[in-house]
């Protein structure tokens, strides 16, 4: 019953975002993809249907739009990294998640490891440019293994763009005719 529930008000999250006009709509944008870095679970992407309506084309439009979750992504990372980092200080919490029965750190950790060694900040631009591929997990693992605020917000600002740019070069003309 509470997945339902749960899954409802991702749903009620998602329906405000694709349902939302004019510029109070640029704030809605803003703040769904600042809580999606950290704390809602879903695809980003879902903001580029926005129907805004707010400039002279849906060109620009859309510019605005992906500037505007860029930045909230962004700066909504900033938040996990916190919390990144604070988790590495916290012993419990790091032993509770190790022995889940998912082993999310132990699973996410190896994937971000071999992109952190690989590729450092690069490497995790490059990954967040996946369009539709769930990337909350991956930008906690990274935030547990990297020191530097600046260089993950750029990061993710950087792989945020990219995948809502990957996401119109693919999907371009079915989301413009939304």
């Amino acid at each position: 019953m509470g997945g339902g529930l749960a899954a409802g008000g991702i749903e009620g999250v998602r329906t405000i975002v694709e349902t939302a006009t004019g510029w109070p709509g640029v704030g809605i944008v803003f703040a769904y993809s600042f809580l999606i870095a950290f704390a809602l679970p879903g695809p980003s992407e879902v903001v580029l249907v926005a129907p805004l309506d707010i400039a002279p084309s849906r060109a620009v439009t859309l510019g605005v739009i992906v500037l505007t979750s860029a930045t909230g992504k962004a700066i909504g990372s900033l938040v996990a990294f916190h919390i990144g980092q604070e988790a590495k200080r916290s012993g419990p919490l790091l032993r509770w998640l190790e022995r889940s029965r998912f082993d999310v750190v132990s699973w996410s950790q190896r994937r971000a490891v071999g992109i952190a060694k690989k590729y450092g900040y690069a490497g995790l631009a490059l990954a967040l440019c996946v369009p539709f591929f769930p990337d909350t997990v991956s930008l906690y693992a990274f935030a547990v293994l990297e020191e530097s605020y600046w260089k993950f917000a750029v990061a993710t600002f950087v792989g945020s763009l990219g995948r809502l740019l990957v996401t119109l070069g693919v999907f371009g003309g079915a989301i413009s005719l939304l």
